[in-house]
């Protein structure tokens, strides 16, 4: 259905004072000219009471002649109709054309409707088919006959369709200009909605998710008492508030982040340590009771998984500090090669299928990271899918950018664990097989290090069929070599 009103409120303000323009020009109009034509009309009846049919009485027959048939009587204006009817029966019919009368033709319409005439010297309105139309009147006659007195109504419309011409014209000039200087009056007056439409728009193509955001200046308030100006100082507090509690989110996560990097830096000593200690004990060449071997066996695994986390959490903050990356050409192919080998070694209960381009795909990024992202990926549809799954990579390029998609046929990601599978200590553990501990950053260092790199990395998944995409922008990295 084709919208009628226009959508901005500019538009439908504009539109609305031109329609009630129209509506107050055509009530003008339809009573100017109803008003007129009743005042002329009138008039008309006036002339009609005034003669007294004496024009139709001249059309007696002249062999009784009387004081109404004398020559100086019969002295009527142009047009004047004159008719006697005698028993309901028009005898005579005349006009007034050039001083003198002129028989006038009627047809058997004509004899009815003058025949339908009641004489009580009112005005009626008839068609006469050889004059047109006609405002007569009907007196009773000396002789028991009726005189009919007409005066064409040509004048009255001539004069009606006149005004009504120059009232459309006076009226549709008004519309146009009322149109164009209410568009520009309309358009000065919301000039400060502008203003803040675009410091909202503005607000809304930050980033506000994370980082510092600098936000823009407040909206200029002329006058707080109209509606712009409530509006105005109303978003200005909004932006207040908002811009404070980015800051102190801000200040939030660096804090946070400061404590995690000197965290992580500070327990990688003694965690290193307690590895070495362990692995010492281990090698003891004495005999060392059962529980004490096992204890200390659990001791060096769980210190390797607590070194892992460490180094996790140390990339992820340096990560998020903005620490550049190394940008080297890398062969993309290759590493894919080998990070898939050593995935086939890990999980050789897994079914792996490599799908690579014919010529080697090279990027600019860092090789350590972006292997890290492969591997991560890799180890994520190992660990977190049944025996016998395929797990399949592909890279392609083209002008587009670099797209590496690892997929497998397990059972898929819960949909509620989708929309945070990037977070930080996310896990699906509950609805996907585990083959080996986890950490839960694995994914999320894949974001970091893709996103440092200018990439993204989507997930689709359903039951069958689940896929992690890395995107890498053309112009930001190479192409097939």
């Amino acid at each position: 259905m084709t919208r009628i009103l226009p959508r901005t409120l500019r538009g439908q303000l504009t539109a609305g004072l031109v329609a009630l323009l129209a509506l107050a020009c055509v009530a003008v109009g339809v009573s100017t000219v109803f008003a007129l034509e009743g005042f002329l009309v009138r008039r008309l009846d006036q002339q009609l009471t005034a003669s007294a049919g004496r024009f139709a009485a001249s059309l007696e027959h002249e062999a009784r002649p009387d004081v109404d048939n004398r020559p100086d009587t019969r002295g009527q204006s142009e047009g004047t109709f004159g008719a006697r009817l005698l028993h309901g029966t028009p005898t005579q019919a005349a006009v007034v054309r050039a001083a003198a009368d002129v028989r006038v033709p009627l047809t058997g319409a004509d004899r009815r409707a003058l025949a339908g005439l009641p004489p009580d010297g009112a005005g009626h309105g008839i068609r006469l088919s050889a004059l047109g139309r006609y405002r007569v009147n009907a007196v009773p006659g000396d002789d028991g006959d009726v005189l009919v007195t007409g005066l064409p109504l040509h004048p009255v419309e001539e004069t009606v369709h006149r005004l009504e011409a120059v009232e459309t014209a006076v009226f549709g000039g008004a519309l146009v200009v009322t149109g164009v200087v209410g568009a520009m009056w309309v358009r000065l007056s919301l000039r400060p909605l502008r203003r803040v439409t675009a410091t909202a728009a503005s607000v809304a193509d930050l980033p506000l998710a994370s980082g510092q955001v600098d936000m823009p200046a407040p909206v200029p308030v002329a006058d707080p008492r109209t509606e712009a100006g409530q509006l105005g100082t109303a978003l200005n507090r909004m932006l207040g508030h908002v811009g404070n509690a980015l800051e102190r989110r801000q200040a939030s996560e660096e804090r946070l982040r400061y404590f995690a990097a000197d965290a992580s830096h500070e327990l990688r000593t003694p965690v290193a340590n307690i590895r070495g200690h362990a692995e010492l004990a281990l090698r003891h060449e004495g005999p060392v009771p059962s529980d004490v071997r096992r204890a200390l066996d659990r001791i060096q695994s769980e210190s390797e998984r607590m070194s892992r986390l460490v180094d996790d959490l140390l990339l992820l903050a340096r990560l998020d500090a903005g620490r550049a990356l190394e940008h080297t050409p890398v062969d993309l192919t290759r590493l894919v090669l080998d990070a898939t080998d050593d995935a086939r070694a890990a999980g050789p209960d897994h079914r792996w299928l490599l799908d690579l381009p014919e010529k080697a795909v090279t990027v600019t990024g860092d090789k350590h990271r972006l292997h890290q992202v492969i591997g991560n990926l890799l180890a994520n549809a190992r660990t977190h899918t049944p025996a016998e799954t395929t797990v399949s990579v592909q890279l392609t390029a083209d002008e587009r950018g670099t797209r590496l998609t690892v997929a497998d046929d397990g059972p898929g990601v819960p949909g509620e664990i989708q929309v945070e599978i990037f977070g930080r200590f996310v896990r699906a553990d509950h609805s996907r097989s585990r083959a080996a501990g986890s950490t839960g950053l694995g994914l999320a260092i894949v974001q970091a290090v893709v996103t440092a790199h200018g990439g993204t990395v989507t997930l689709t998944s359903r039951p069958g069929r689940t896929a992690f995409v890395v995107s890498f922008p053309a112009e930001e990295h190479g192409r097939p070599a």
